[in-house]
């Protein structure tokens, strides 16, 4: 065993991994250490108060309800806390489309108050930060690269480490996204050890995929193609009741990656 492997520098909690909700499933949220969100779904919800008043950092890979839907009410349930703690705004990293979507839409007086100006204007509990793609933020020691995504709104996923190096190991989120060539070209530079990406629908609705720039297990194949070594494959956003026929067919794919479906809970240490 590695000195990686024994002491882990960066943890990642998975809150909600399904692309819908029902019972059990919770949408799309990650955990980095205990500080930083990747999406903000209904996974969100399960963290203890003391823990969301912790988060300093949203990451978003695009403006989709069920990869933001917490953020407005996280701001919401933390004013106060992080108010008498006199605590700065939490920092919500996007592209600039995608804030400008959730300020319209999301924290617009209508569907919820504006956050990014209460409290006040001068110290509102949330801040947007916009970002581009080919980006690299430093977060906490950890650098997090924006990495492209071809979605039906503009969207993007993240490439996170613990050093700036290419070679030190990369969680890699791919956020919702259709078949990418150019995330590929991407990886191909990188140490990738995992790769959460999704599969949304079954072989049987690969058109509709095709059409919502998802991928189906047809698809997810020929894009695996171009991912080099063998890599921890972690499959999300399945809709509840179809993972064990998606897994199923993802199951038969011929490849030298350890594929496996995300669980929500699931730890991951880099």
């Amino acid at each position: 065993m590695s000195d990686l492997e024994k002491f882990p520098s960066m943890k990642i909690r998975v809150l909600g991994c399904s692309g819908a909700i029902a019972a059990g499933y919770k949408t799309t949220a990650f955990l980095l250490d205990d500080d930083a969100l990747i999406d903000a779904g209904t996974g969100v919800g399960d963290l203890p108060l003391d823990a969301l008043a912790r988060i300093d950092h949203i990451l978003v890979t695009h403006s989709h309800l069920d990869h933001v839907l917490s953020i407005p009410l996280l701001a919401d349930s933390v004013l106060r806390l992080r108010g008498s703690a006199a605590r700065p705004p939490i920092q919500v990293h996007a592209l600039a489309q995608t804030l400008d979507a959730m300020k319209r839409h999301l924290f617009n007086g209508v569907i919820w108050p504006d956050f990014t100006r209460l409290p006040s204007a001068e110290a509102p509990v949330l801040e947007l930060r916009p970002f581009e793609v080919g980006d690299r933020l430093t977060l906490g020691g950890r650098t997090i690269e924006v990495l492209p995504a071809r979605h039906t709104v503009p969207a993007c996923g993240f490439a996170i480490a613990d050093t700036s190096s290419d070679d030190a190991a990369h969680w890699v989120f791919t956020g919702d996204t259709g078949p990418n060539p150019e995330l590929w070209a991407r990886l191909a530079q990188l140490k990738v050890s995992h790769l959460v990406i999704e599969t949304a629908f079954g072989n049987d609705e690969c058109e509709l995929a095709r059409i919502s720039q998802h991928l189906c297990p047809t698809e997810l194949a020929r894009e695996l193609k171009q991912l080099g070594g063998q890599v921890h494959v972690h499959i999300t956003h399945i809709k509840p009741g179809e993972i064990h026929a998606v897994m199923s067919e993802v199951g038969a794919l011929i490849t030298d990656h350890r594929i496996a479906a995300l669980q929500a809970g699931q730890l991951i240490e880099l």
